[in-house]
């Protein structure tokens, strides 16, 4: 199933006095916020569309400027809470890319359809994504994600096909 809205980060703090907040972004490229002219703010389990008035970035964080919070003491308030986006307003992908949200959950099958488990998690080590299954029992495969290795991504049928070197296992 495909997800609608993705979390792209979260207010972690204020910034100055004139309702700037601080974000940490959960995307891999920060100037993507340039490109949007709306966010959702989730607060109290409600997402609130919220206009972006201005982007600034200082190291490892966004700075935005958002339409209705005027000050410090209004800007403290949004503290804690994460920023969604809503699908569309995604950047479209390159062929054979695909969001992490749409991968946590599929089913991992060996080419010749043994069920390894389900996608827990993914991470990045550097060279390769790293995808983690974890089978019924609880037990937790990691599995790189290169080409040898993954063979078939199927997202309707919400199945991933992998070839298992031997070792992996």
């Amino acid at each position: 199933m495909k997800q609608e809205y993705f979390e792209i980060g979260q207010i972690v703090n204020t910034f100055g006095i004139k309702g700037f907040v601080k974000v940490k972004p959960f995307t891999d490229d920060m100037e993507r916020f340039e490109e949007l002219k709306t966010i959702l703010v989730v607060k109290n389990k409600e997402m609130i569309e919220m206009e972006i008035e201005e982007v600034k970035y200082q190291q490892y964080v966004v700075l935005l400027k958002l339409k209705g919070i005027e000050d410090i003491n209004m800007a403290e308030k949004y503290k804690g809470c994460y920023i969604k986006i809503k699908r569309e307003d995604t950047r479209k992908l390159p062929k054979d890319t695909y969001f992490i949200a749409d991968l946590i959950g599929l089913n991992v099958y060996t080419e010749d359809g043994k069920l390894l488990g389900k996608v827990e998690d993914i991470y990045n080590n550097k060279s390769s994504d790293i995808y983690v299954i974890k089978d019924e029992l609880g037990k937790q495969i990691l599995l790189p994600s290169t080409k040898e290795i993954i063979k078939q991504i199927d997202i309707e049928n919400e199945k991933i096909i992998v070839h298992l070197l031997e070792g992996l296992i």
